[in-house]
């Protein structure tokens, strides 16, 4: 278990902020926040504040909205034909969804590790780390290089490819193609990393080394990791939120929603009575 920072729980009778106490600076804060797909409402009128450096677990079954929750964190929806987002989005308290924000700039603000590991399959191993860094212009070889060892270390990945850097991607394994699309993810220094079930198509194994590797970098960073493996949920989170059906049911330091719930539904899903 990871240590706690202090996280409000959600008012689950009728939605309201899950404010954290005054002390840890606020990385997220979301307020009303409901997505929707043409006329399908996902999300519905979500609430929740984010401290930095933790790491939040987002839990629910399939089809709850937690994907859904995560890309709404950086704009991907932007993306999405017919997909509309009301509410406010606050990262470090500029909102993300205000008319004249660049929604890129966002997404260099707020990095995203996928499901499926997706290493750009004809570049080399350095190649798919630093790609973003050419495609927004940076041109020297010394900020390249630098960048390029400082996020293989990061990923815990440098002693493993340092003697293969210029090998095609899909050559490594499948949990170092994942810890390298999460070099790519750092390599642009977010401020933020959002993690949808990065660790679902891995052996315990390489599971463990990406846990590994989360715990690590909350040091430096704010995470965001959807998952549908409650143990993993509380072995690195410090705060877990829970959706059903689109709405927050509730949101608490991972240790409380897992052993003292407030709410039922939040109780029968961690212990297995549906979902």
């Amino acid at each position: 278990m990871t240590s706690e920072q202090p996280i409000a729980p959600s008012k689950t009778e009728s939605p309201q902020p899950a404010r954290a106490p005054a002390g840890p600076q606020i990385a997220f804060d979301v307020q009303g926040l409901s997505v929707w797909f043409g006329v399908h409402k996902v999300l519905d009128d979500v609430c929740l504040q984010i401290p930095t450096r933790t790491i939040v677990a987002v839990i629910g079954p399939s089809g709850c909205g937690k994907s859904t929750f995560l890309r709404a964190l950086n704009r991907m929806h932007d993306l999405a034909p017919g997909a509309r987002v009301e509410g406010q989005v606050r990262l470090f308290g500029e909102n993300l969804y205000r008319g004249e924000v660049d929604a890129t700039l966002v997404r260099r603000r707020v990095g995203m590790v996928f499901q499926k590991s997706n290493p750009f399959p004809t570049m080399s191993v350095a190649e798919n780390v630093i790609v973003g860094l050419k495609l927004n212009g940076v041109r020297s070889r010394a900020v390249l290089r630098e960048r390029l060892e400082r996020t293989l270390r990061m990923a815990v990945l440098w002693e493993e490819v340092k003697d293969r850097l210029h090998a095609n991607a899909l050559s490594l394994s499948g949990g170092q193609q994942q810890r390298l699309c999460i070099a790519r993810a750092l390599a642009m220094e977010p401020e933020v990393l959002l993690m949808d079930e990065p660790a679902s198509a891995l052996d315990p194994l390489a599971t463990a080394r990406i846990e590994e590797l989360i715990l690590e970098l909350k040091k430096q960073l704010t995470l965001v990791i959807v998952t549908h493996n409650m143990q993993q949920a509380s072995r690195i989170s410090d705060a877990t939120a829970f959706l059903y059906l689109g709405k927050l049911i509730e949101f608490d330091r991972t240790r409380k929603l897992f052993t003292n719930p407030a709410n039922k539904q939040t109780e029968d899903y961690v212990t297995g009575r549906f979902g």
